[in-house]
């Protein structure tokens, strides 16, 4: 019978034809670990780089560096946390870092300026997605002051709007640019800035110096861990608070939100001062793998709560009041849901 292959022919072909496709998975097979790596495994060994975005000396080098002497013992695997200084731009240069060209694999966080979330909103250079980081949560929240020298004839808010007054800046994202700017805009104080300093730290030093007479955007944890011996001595005025409520230890120092009734100034400073709930912020690349992700919180919270780090906290007088990372994140969230005209308007109440 021709043209017809007997049976057993067909179930060889079948069998060869089979037979390539069977070897290239069992060679696939051979080099697929048993398990995938976990946490604990990835971690061990290992470091990972904190960046700071600011200069050494200031509130934020002294909050990320006591959280890296502690949260490593919370991540699986126990890696060595490394703090390194990325000063730049308002801390807008350690942001922009940690968003685009850092590690993505959960070997590389940093710290950077409460506003830094804000700055795309505002458009002041930045070049990310505030909400797509990876926020692993802030130590505490905060209160932003103005600050002039004892001998600033600007030594109260009254005074502040009248006396022409050279304030210390950074850079247009830092806070006190956008503080200073803010009260020059919106309340027509006769401010002077003189940007170009590289931290907060200079800043208060040019002060001293009277090279200026103050600065904007400085904050009350920073005041009280830094430069407590201003407050016995009487060395500085307090103008104004920079927040939602009065801290009754600050005294009686104006609110800014109690300083108008306009509804326009109030929504322009509600969006800027929203930044103040998440004082001392800690962020980690956007797309880390999500088990790394989860773990690198969970150390954070876990840090906020041990009794070694708490009780050190407390003799650098360091304020403890944690944000976790998923408040950060709902937080964000409302915020570049503001809508564009308010959001066009406070851009340029924080503008030279």
């Amino acid at each position: 019978m021709t043209g017809l292959k007997h049976p057993m022919n067909n179930k060889r072909h079948a069998m060869n034809f089979r037979l390539p496709a069977l070897a290239a998975i069992s060679i696939l097979v051979g080099l697929t670990p048993a398990h995938a790596q976990s946490v604990e495994e990835f971690y061990r060994g290992k470091s990972i780089t904190l960046a700071i975005g600011f200069t050494p000396g200031g509130g934020y080098d002294l909050y990320a560096r006591h959280l890296a002497r502690y949260m490593g013992k919370h991540i699986p695997g126990n890696p060595t946390i490394v703090p390194q200084n990325m000063a730049g731009a308002g801390s807008l240069r350690a942001a922009n870092f940690i968003y685009s060209a850092a590690p993505k694999d959960g070997t590389a966080f940093g710290t950077f300026a409460r506003t830094t979330g804000l700055n795309p909103l505002l458009e002041s250079g930045a070049t990310f997605d505030g909400t797509k980081f990876t926020w692993l949560g802030s130590v505490t929240n905060d209160i932003s002051l103005c600050v002039t020298w004892h001998t600033s004839k600007a030594n109260n808010w009254e005074n502040f709007l009248k006396v022409p007054t050279a304030l210390g800046g950074q850079a247009p994202s830092s806070e006190p640019d956008i503080f200073a700017n803010l009260y020059k805009n919106v309340f027509g104080a006769p401010v002077k800035l003189v940007a170009g300093y590289p931290g907060t730290n200079e800043i208060t030093l040019a002060m001293e110096r009277g090279e200026v007479d103050g600065l904007c955007g400085l904050s009350w944890s920073t005041i009280q861990t830094r430069h407590l011996a201003w407050l016995k001595e009487k060395k500085i005025n307090l103008l104004v608070q920079a927040s939602f409520k009065k801290d009754p230890e600050i005294g009686n120092v104006p609110l800014v939100m109690e300083l108008t009734k306009d509804t326009e100034k109030l929504q322009i400073l509600k969006l800027i001062l929203a930044a103040q709930e998440m004082a001392r912020p800690f962020a980690a690349p956007p797309g880390i793998p999500r088990d790394r992700a989860a773990a690198l919180r969970a150390a954070f919270n876990a840090t906020m709560k041990d009794p070694e780090y708490l009780a050190d906290a407390r003799k650098s007088r360091i304020d403890v009041n944690p944000v976790t990372g998923a408040e950060i994140d709902k937080l964000l969230a409302e915020l570049y849901a503001t809508p564009k005209d308010v959001i066009t308007k406070a851009s340029q109440a924080i503008s030279r």
